[in-house]
């Protein structure tokens, strides 16, 4: 049996497969995806993300990424995240994502512009009272672009051990 259909309903038709497919859950952001990246934080990161959280802002000119303490109990958390964000902060400056491509993965969105575009970045390391934090900033717009869809992407692979501000 054949249904005619006109372009207009074709296109309609089309239009609710693609919307419908875009409010389905991407394994990406599943929650067996977090388990895994909070599981193997440990391999990255000295510090337990149990006990931390880390907080993305996105501003005009690039962001700030900072991993603090959830509980002043924890404060023996802090000198590990003020050595690892530091350390992070000054191959982030030359280009070199590795390790958190290592718990990410390699296609991690943004990461191959802000590699290439290192030189254009500037980055730079604050210790905070409760942790640590990194700075970006940059005026080229499409490294601004990708450094927010990174922090997208870690954002979601993070979960529950990260948050938006």
């Amino acid at each position: 049996m054949f249904v005619h259909m006109t372009i207009p309903g074709l296109i309609r038709l089309l239009a609710g497969f693609v919307l419908a497919g875009a409010f389905l859950p991407s394994p990406a952001y599943s929650q067996d995806r977090q388990g895994m990246i909070h599981s193997m934080g440990a391999q990255v990161m000295p510090f337990s993300l149990a006990k931390t959280l880390h907080v993305f802002e996105m501003t005009e000119s690039g962001g700030i990424q900072q991993v603090v303490i959830r509980d002043q109990a924890d404060s023996d958390q802090i000198p590990m995240i003020r050595m690892h964000l530091q350390h992070e902060a000054i191959l982030f400056s030359s280009g070199n994502y590795s390790d958190p491509a290592s718990l990410h993965g390699t296609q991690m969105p943004g990461v191959k512009e802000l590699t290439e575009g290192a030189a254009e970045i500037h980055i730079e390391f604050e210790p905070l009272p409760n942790g640590a934090q990194i700075v970006f900033s940059t005026s080229d717009l499409h490294l601004l672009t990708a450094l927010h869809r990174w922090f997208g992407a870690q954002l979601s692979d993070h979960g529950a051990d990260a948050a938006y501000r």
